[in-house]
């Protein structure tokens, strides 16, 4: 397989028998390739199972078709995949990063990371990025003779967000974009917050609603809405290939190495990077922010707040792998990594015996 990737595969992908392994030494394996290994490694995690039951925009439970954490990281490590294979880039590298690139994640989606955020803000914050590398590199145990997963260099490298790294790992992160942006789309008209006249403002949208009712004018809803959800991502992967590939040639790459110390490669063109900064700022005012939102939200992260405040009087509560962690890192770095673990579930139920009466009633549920 190391042997088809270095024929296959462009001069400046990243390859598994070029990587520069693990922080912990490991015998190679003898029919999977080193990202192939830390793909697998992710979805067999604990973190990776619990992200069933996180929230990604609308809290987990109040739809049985909305999106989780986890269903969007899978749609996001496809997406990579594709994007990778036309480029002739490493599809394991990209897969496997667009993989945990979520797994630190907190419950209740970004409104929790703001909750947790603010807990946290005289004690090195929080953010769910570098909360995935914790993930990997401490939190999760599955092996006795080191802490983590100890997974490749490139894929951890892949989790910073604060350097330029491979392309296999631009191409997650703007997979990760090219996800949120249409399926929140497609969820908030499922979940009745958006429509279509409200979504004729959008350039994003409106370019590919035009070519849906073109080639299907009789169409009617629900399929028609689903149909340009799927031409909205269609632009999307096709621009960033493009563009990507462009970069790529003017850049003259030869290697893997090359793409360092220079500005990401892999990115939209103008013309789309404009409309996707209208898209965003449209999502926010009219879906992240709307009440059936915000409302339900806002309960949630203030029973975070409450989990979080009782766990730092009565750390006990943590259990004994969790307060073992508190003499090396700290009590509020231990307390956060136990909440940023959470599902919305567990934090509800959590919630729920500390205050020892349910929170059905108030809608949360």
């Amino acid at each position: 397989m190391e042997a088809d990737e270095a024929r296959l595969l462009a001069p400046f992908a990243q390859k598994s028998g070029e990587s520069q392994g693990r922080k912990f030494g490991e015998p190679s394996h003898s029919y999977r390739t080193e990202f192939q290994r830390d793909r697998a490694r992710i979805i067999h995690s604990r973190a990776f199972r619990r992200l069933e039951y996180k929230t990604q925009v609308f809290l987990n439970g109040t739809g049985d078709h909305l999106r989780t954490r986890l269903t969007h990281t899978i749609e996001v490590a496809s997406i990579s995949r594709t994007i990778a294979r036309a480029l002739r880039l490493n599809e394991d590298l990209a897969e496997a990063i667009a993989l945990a690139h979520d797994l630190g994640h907190s419950p209740f989606g970004h409104s929790g990371e703001e909750m947790l955020a603010e807990c946290m803000r005289e004690h090195g914050g929080f953010e769910h990025n570098r909360q995935s590398l914790r993930v990997v590199e401490l939190l999760e145990h599955p092996y006795p003779n080191f802490p983590g997963l100890n997974l490749t260099s490139e894929v951890r490298e892949g989790l910073h967000k604060t350097q330029v790294t491979s392309l296999e790992a631009q191409i997650a992160d703007l997979a990760d974009e090219i996800t949120y942006y249409s399926h929140d789309l497609d969820d908030a008209i499922d979940f009745d917050i958006l429509n279509f006249e409200q979504l004729e403002e959008v350039e994003v949208w409106k370019y590919a609603a035009n070519s849906v009712r073109k080639r299907y004018p009789d169409l009617r809803e629900p399929e028609l809405h689903k149909l340009i959800i799927r031409d909205v991502i269609d632009r999307q992967v096709q621009d960033v290939v493009a563009t990507g590939s462009a970069q790529i040639a003017s850049a003259g790459l030869q290697s893997a190495s090359d793409v360092r110390n220079r500005p990401p490669l892999i990115q939209y063109s103008d013309q789309l990077a404009d409309a996707n900064r209208a898209l965003r700022k449209f999502l926010y005012q009219n879906v992240y922010y709307h009440p059936r939102v915000a409302e339900v939200n806002e309960r949630a992260c203030e029973m975070l707040r409450k989990v979080f405040e009782t766990y730092l009087l009565d750390p006990s509560r943590l259990g004994e792998a969790a307060t073992r962690r508190i003499e090396n890192e700290g009590l509020h770095r231990t307390v956060c990594d136990y909440i940023a673990g959470m599902t919305d579930r567990y934090l509800i139920e959590e919630f729920e015996r500390i205050v020892g009466h349910p929170e059905r009633s108030r809608g949360i549920r």
